[in-house]
């Protein structure tokens, strides 16, 4: 039954690759971030602030908290789960904010992205076959964009700390509205040599008031893999993951489906539909602890944008369950 649910999931992706259908930002389901455990937190943050500029994806941040407790969540009930496959649940709370170049003028950057904001409340469900080498993601996010999601009071509040140049126009910024977006990712593995070097092929669907888009790539990774068997191994590794995104519709451009009333959006014809996409980075793992640095670049996102670029940092703890950490309950990479 769950190889019928994957092999339709592929088909619907890429059928939509077909009729030319962004990827989200922050992605802490992808599998080089798995972390091996029923529970744990994680911090993701992501600056461009890294990348030695200040302008279109300007920063996000994610608070991931996985346990089995979550499993009685009733928003549950939309994602993908199977009871021949190991399923982890979890919520994640997420913030990103969106800038043109010149972010000290009040005044309107025609031919720049616009000021953007959302803020999301996120219900996931991660589900790992072992014996098919597969891996499937699903995400419920629930939230709001616009001012409501306080984009000008959190780069404001960050520039003044930093002694940085304080935004003037946020006033310009896309209009309140809703979100609800809804993501399907799947992950096959292809290549293993060892528990040193891994390569993997995904693709990903995301449909919603936020974004519309889908996306096809692989990734690789080259280093020192954890093994199931002793799952508290120091694990140290490089990965790569280039990727082509296909957009239908990025509310952070073109303004939300409901409220119409935007000082200045990117009009519909001049979104690139083809944006190319390309991260890297290390990640080390030891015991109860995730660490990761990571960049990302991103070719242009409509016709009078430019490349561009960030960076991020993530921090993860795995919990206790009733005072232990059960190591012989682990999810592989």
């Amino acid at each position: 039954m769950l190889n019928i649910k994957v092999y339709f999931l592929l088909s619907i992706i890429l059928c939509l690759l077909g009729h030319k259908i962004r990827a989200q930002k922050i992605d802490h389901l992808v599998s080089f971030r798995a972390i091996e455990s029923e529970s744990y937190f994680r911090f993701n943050y992501d600056n461009d602030y890294f990348d030695s500029s200040d302008r279109d994806y300007s920063q996000g941040y994610n608070f991931e908290w996985v346990a089995p407790i979550l499993k009685k969540n009733p928003l549950n009930k939309v994602l993908w789960g199977s009871k021949n496959s190991s399923t982890k649940y979890g919520l994640s709370f997420e913030h990103i904010g969106f800038t043109p170049k010149n972010i000290v003028s009040e005044e309107i950057q025609f031919g720049d992205r616009p000021f953007a904001a959302a803020l999301m409340l996120k219900s996931f469900s991660i589900l790992q076959n072992k014996v098919a080498k597969t891996r499937i993601v699903s995400e419920l996010n629930i939230g709001m964009m616009g001012p409501i999601a306080f984009g000008k009071q959190m780069q404001t509040g960050i520039h003044k700390a930093i002694g940085g140049s304080i935004p003037g126009g946020w006033k310009n910024q896309i209009g309140n509205d809703i979100v609800v977006n809804y993501r399907l990712g799947f992950e096959k593995e292809f290549l293993r040599v060892k528990n040193i070097f891994l390569v993997n092929g995904n693709a990903d669907l995301n449909v919603g008031t936020l974004f519309t888009n889908t996306s096809i790539g692989f990734n690789a990774i080259l280093g020192l893999l954890k093994n199931t068997a002793t799952p508290n191994r120091v694990s140290i590794y490089a990965y790569a993951q280039p990727k082509v995104n296909l957009i239908a519709y990025d509310a952070s451009l073109q303004g939300g489906l409901l409220n119409n009333n935007n000082s200045y959006t990117i009009p519909a014809e001049d979104i690139e539909r083809a944006v190319y996409h390309f991260n890297w980075g290390f990640v080390m793992k030891f015991k109860k602890l995730y660490l990761e640095y990571s960049r990302t670049i991103l070719t242009k996102e409509f016709s009078t944008g430019e490349l561009s670029g960030w960076g991020g940092i993530r921090v993860g703890f795995r919990l206790k369950l009733n005072g232990i950490i059960n190591p012989n309950k682990t999810f592989s990479n």
